[in-house]
């Protein structure tokens, strides 16, 4: 599916798992391949270097030539890398390096060194705007300790910082907030466990986690649920939804990595200080991505 050139961000972006080999280098030839075969599958676009990416433990050098490696792979109008960094200035200057790679949006968290009050949190988005890219926040109060309240998301939008914001709080409820006091924000989903909810709910697109394994089962239940056909869309969703909850838990990366491998794609290993899923947390997740498979959802 191709994306309107002002809102590149819309649609199915998969905030993609980075492949590691056994010795936990970056296999960049398998991330082209990957990022390829989940646009062939029908996802619209991928977030490279997103918490999912492990984009914490990679060097600068890696990380650039992620960004570097999807946009060669399938165009950087699909490509919004994760900009995320301790400093306003360094995250400009992965907004930058986005834009001379050819990428049409970024993603930014707030500041999250520390617990950033309304000003900080301006400034930053301020600074990283400058960059010249669409910026689409991304609120995750959870893990960064500041939470883009609507009210917030609304004066950053309003002030020209952002288009858009992945919504990682959990409360449903924002999104009716966001859309009276900034209309014109697109809304994405950006937990897979309240998909259904929030595309009710109006979102405009979904940075996922779950196609990393299941693309097209997960498209599928997507363009249902924000077209409104539930009789398509709440079967599915509760077919998914053992595998979908564990996008919001800690071993987010583990578990899908493990799908991934379960369903006959590459996974592999994480970086410290990651470790293995505990052998009940294993056999879960294998459980759940095999009856899925079994089910004909892929």
């Amino acid at each position: 599916m191709t994306h309107p050139q002002s809102r590149p961000w819309r649609g199915v972006l998969v905030a993609t798992a980075l492949p590691l080999r056994d010795d936990l280098s970056v296999d960049h030839d398998r991330y082209a391949a990957h990022c390829s075969w989940l646009v062939a599958n029908g996802c619209d676009g991928v977030v490279p270097n997103g918490s999912l990416g492990e984009y914490q433990v990679l060097t600068a050098e890696e990380r650039a030539r992620v960004v570097e490696t999807a946009v060669a792979a399938i165009g950087g109008e699909r490509v919004m890398p994760g900009v995320a960094a301790y400093g306003s200035a360094e995250a400009r200057r992965w907004a930058e390096q986005a834009g001379e790679a050819g990428c049409a949006s970024v993603m930014l968290l707030p500041p999250n060194a520390y617990r950033a009050d309304e000003r900080a949190v301006l400034a930053h988005y301020a600074e990283v705007a400058r960059a010249g890219l669409p910026v689409v926040a991304y609120n995750n109060p959870i893990d960064t300790k500041v939470d883009l309240v609507p009210e917030l998301l609304a004066r950053l939008h309003g002030e020209g910082h952002i288009h858009g914001v992945k919504e990682f709080s959990g409360d449903v409820r924002r999104a009716y907030r966001i859309a009276e006091l900034a209309p014109e924000l697109d809304l994405l989903i950006g937990a897979d466990d309240v998909l259904l909810e929030l595309a009710v709910a109006g979102a405009k697109g979904w940075v996922a986690g779950y196609p990393n394994a299941l693309p097209r089962a997960s498209v599928e239940l997507y363009r249902a649920a924000v077209a409104g056909d539930l009789t398509t869309a709440l079967p599915r969703y509760r077919q998914l939804h053992p595998l979908l909850r564990w996008d919001s838990r800690v071993e987010f990366v583990q578990a899908i990595k493990l799908s991934m491998d379960v369903v006959g794609r590459y996974g592999g290993p994480v970086r410290p200080p990651r470790v293995p899923l505990l052998p009940e947390q294993e056999a879960t997740v294998r459980a759940a991505t095999e009856k899925a498979v079994a089910a004909g959802l892929g």
